[in-house]
């Protein structure tokens, strides 16, 4: 798909939609940033301040009316798709986190590793209400899930 016609489909989202496509890309890329360049626990800590409701986001108050979860994930999936270099699982899945948590949901953030042949491999992913929302893989029961850092102290 050309530059143009991306454009052309993004801009036609209504004003709230677009508003929010541009929090996530934003959000996105500042989480993938500071996956490279911080300490995670560091990130993991300004993260938890973000998806606090009262704490402005781009100096914006946020949108009133409620914003359904899959809204959300439509919002990170575009802005995946459209985001120059794309983005890991986890940078998905701490963005899903930190909106759907300032919307007043408690999704849930799973990180789980699975031994290859020769080498370990970790996936992150969304489970809301039991079910998978963000990062789906058709062999994620492979993957064996670390404890949730849920209420871990930083």
């Amino acid at each position: 798909m050309t530059l143009l016609r991306k454009l052309n489909k993004i801009f036609r989202l209504s004003p709230k939609d677009l508003y929010l496509v541009f929090v996530t890309f934003i959000l996105l890329g500042t989480i993938r940033l500071g996956l490279r360049f911080v300490e995670l626990s560091v990130l993991l800590k300004l993260v938890e301040k973000v998806s606090k409701p009262e704490f402005p986001l781009l100096g914006i108050k946020l949108i009133e009316s409620a914003l359904s979860p899959s809204k959300i994930v439509s919002a990170i999936n575009l802005t995946t798709r459209n985001m120059p270099g794309g983005a890991k699982c986890l940078a998905r899945a701490l963005t899903v986190r930190t909106l759907m948590s300032r919307y007043g949901y408690a999704p849930e953030l799973c990180i789980g590793v699975a031994k290859n042949e020769e080498k370990f491999e970790a996936h992150a992913w969304i489970e809301y209400q039991g079910q998978v929302i963000v990062g789906f893989l058709p062999d994620l029961p492979r993957y064996i899930p670390l404890p949730s850092i849920e209420g871990v102290k930083l």
